[in-house]
């Protein structure tokens, strides 16, 4: 069976996420979607930055259906894809929050497995992102999957076998692409360099 090969996308930018609040389900906003659109435009031939895809898969929230279909690819939502849940804190800035529950914050920061919001700790996310990880393993096919800056950050701790408290260490920015092959027992991280001159294009 061919390799797995998983195209992990952080959705492009909303009002949300500019200004680091936590949770909620808004669009894209206009410099997000014009950004997304942009991308989908780059990498050789005319199959875009990915190549061939067989399957698109997505956050179910409104950020990543849109980044998906920006990106000229027709996604399908996926529970497991879903950004953190952060209880009482959803809709609230990590400044706001910081000011009201400074202890709280710190310790959700500072021990993968506290959840003092009520809702997800970053070892539950960590944990459900690993288990989609390893259902899409064996796949044999070529998936994008548009979802969350901080669920590619935890499909990256745990693709990798990392520590759990490397998580705050990885910055996801918008639309950032990281591409994960999967072969044999787990996934490789791959690094690759956009093509010059037409020469050193990725095999489809």
């Amino acid at each position: 069976m061919s390799p797995t090969s998983l195209h992990l996308v952080a959705h492009a930018h909303t009002v949300a996420l500019r200004r680091a609040v936590f949770g909620g389900d808004d669009g894209l906003d206009r410099a997000g979607l014009a950004a997304a659109r942009a991308l989908a435009h780059t990498g050789s031939g005319r199959r875009g930055p990915f190549g061939r895809v067989d399957a698109c898969l997505s956050t179910p929230a409104e950020a990543g259906r849109q980044t998906g279909y920006a990106l000229g690819l027709r996604p399908t939502a996926v529970p497991a894809l879903a950004d953190c849940d952060y209880g009482r804190w959803t809709g609230l800035s990590l400044a706001e929050v910081a000011a009201r529950e400074p202890d709280a914050l710190r310790d959700w920061l500072g021990t993968p497995g506290a959840a003092p919001h009520g809702g997800e700790s970053v070892r539950a996310l960590l944990d459900r992102v690993d288990g989609w990880l390893a259902g899409e393993l064996g796949r044999g096919e070529r998936i994008v999957a548009v979802t969350h800056p901080v669920v590619v950050r935890a499909a990256l701790v745990r693709a990798l076998r990392l520590p759990a408290d490397t998580f705050w260490r990885l910055e996801v920015a918008p639309l950032a692409v990281v591409r994960l092959t999967g072969r044999g027992p787990g996934w490789q991280l791959r690094l690759t360099a956009p093509p010059a001159a037409g020469v050193g294009a990725e095999p489809e």
